[in-house]
């Protein structure tokens, strides 16, 4: 085991993953209120990068305060936000694969689209929806992914996540998707803007080591890993660039980040 510390300055930003680093479900995680509170007090400005593609922010915002959680509209960056902004910024016109709920936001799929874009639909990704993707992708389509994602934690357990089916109409299309939300390095480089800060004055904690973490260290980012989630025991030998950090909760993580703390990690 190998002794690593975040480093003597405290960061000037911090990007924290929502589900399954604050809450499960509908239920907060153990003391990460608390640990919420103690960043607020500390005065270190905050963003909340969540690849949630089920729900429009204000409806994220109301269930974080439904559990305890003090967290504005403007502090969070979602993966269908960012998704809309792509979609605008490049005057396309999407047929949309996604989750009844966030139709507000992204608006009706065109009658004539130029692109695919997939949300995670839940059991909307129906056979007749997905071959009606991968049509459109034969045509010549692009396919926009607002993430891929493996797996998240609910609270009955772990559920299938919409990278899965974004991998389903690549195999089956050959068309490579453009993936927007995290791991994506312009989705952390939207964080930083934000805050107004460099990649090596922010820090990132999330419970996924692919999309939360090794995805903030690709862009820059140092990042805690958290055991609560999605995290799974053998993410702490995984392959690929490790953590600045592993610690059991978010409130752990907190408590090692306006301490100073080290803690102790496997070895790359």
């Amino acid at each position: 085991m190998a002794t690593t510390t975040l480093g003597p300055e405290r960061p000037k930003g911090i990007l924290i993953d929502l589900a399954g680093v604050l809450h499960t479900g509908d239920t907060p995680i153990p003391r990460a209120l608390a640990g919420l509170h103690r960043l607020r007090i500390a005065n270190i400005p905050l963003r909340f990068l969540t690849n949630t593609t089920r729900s429009p922010r204000t409806t994220i915002v109301h269930k974080l305060a439904m559990m305890g959680f003090d967290i504005k509209e403007e502090e969070i960056l979602t993966a269908v936000h960012a998704t809309r902004q792509y979609v605008q910024s490049r005057g396309l016109h999407p047929h949309w694969l996604v989750h009844p709920d966030v139709t507000d936001e992204t608006g009706p799929s065109a009658a004539e689209p130029d692109a695919v874009v997939l949300g995670d639909a839940g059991a909307g990704f129906t056979f007749d929806a997905m071959n009606t993707a991968f049509r459109l992708l034969m045509r010549g389509l692009p396919l926009i992914a607002m993430a891929r994602n493996r797996y998240f934690q609910e609270a009955d357990g772990l559920t299938i996540d919409m990278g899965a089916f974004v991998a389903a109409l690549e195999y089956a299309s050959g068309v490579q998707a453009t993936v927007i939300g995290k791991p994506s390095p312009a989705f952390f480089a939207a964080g930083l803007a934000d805050l107004g800060i460099r990649a090596d004055e922010a820090l990132m904690i999330g419970d996924d080591l692919r999309d939360d973490v090794q995805g903030a260290q690709a862009a820059g980012i140092r990042a805690i890993l958290v055991r609560t989630g999605k995290y799974r025991p053998q993410d702490e030998e995984a392959a690929g660039e490790r953590p600045a950090m592993i610690t059991n909760n978010f409130s752990t993580a907190v408590e090692a980040i306006l301490n100073g703390s080290s803690l102790s990690m496997p070895t790359t």
